[in-house]
């Protein structure tokens, strides 16, 4: 299995986890992960951990790209909408953009639970995918 973005994220047997950083000092969680000092401003902490961040959430925005993306993105032919949303995580409070997998944006509302999935994009690596909760 080929990732489209390595150590952003996991496939594991309950499903697709996002992975983030924690830091130690003041607990601040971050996506994408980094690693070499706290995104908190307030604090000088270095000491991160990776974490697998929540995999529900609730619909902050969204919105349908209706258009194909600029080289180098491959994008599939021919080309079809694309619906993504940013949700912001259970328990963690940030917010994560992707890709929506099986709803349109005309079946998307703000604060509508979703939870992540996975699936490929048009040129073959798997992403993390945002999907209707079970």
């Amino acid at each position: 299995m080929t990732y489209a973005i390595e150590g952003w994220f996991t496939v594991e047997e309950d499903g697709a986890r996002l992975l983030g950083t924690r830091c130690a000092g003041c607990g601040t969680v971050c996506f994408p992960p980094r690693h070499g000092s706290c995104p908190n401003p307030r604090c000088e902490g270095t000491d991160t951990e990776t974490v697998r961040l929540p995999r529900r959430g609730r619909v902050w925005s969204y919105t349908n790209a209706c258009y194909p993306p600029p080289a180098p993105f491959v994008a599939a032919e021919p080309y079809e909408p694309v619906t993504l949303a940013a949700v912001e995580l259970d328990e963690v409070g940030i917010v994560v953009l992707g890709q929506v997998s099986g709803l349109t944006v005309e079946q998307l509302a703000v604060g509508m639970e979703l939870e992540l999935t996975s699936g490929p994009l048009a040129d073959g690596p798997l992403v993390w995918m945002w999907g209707r909760a079970s």
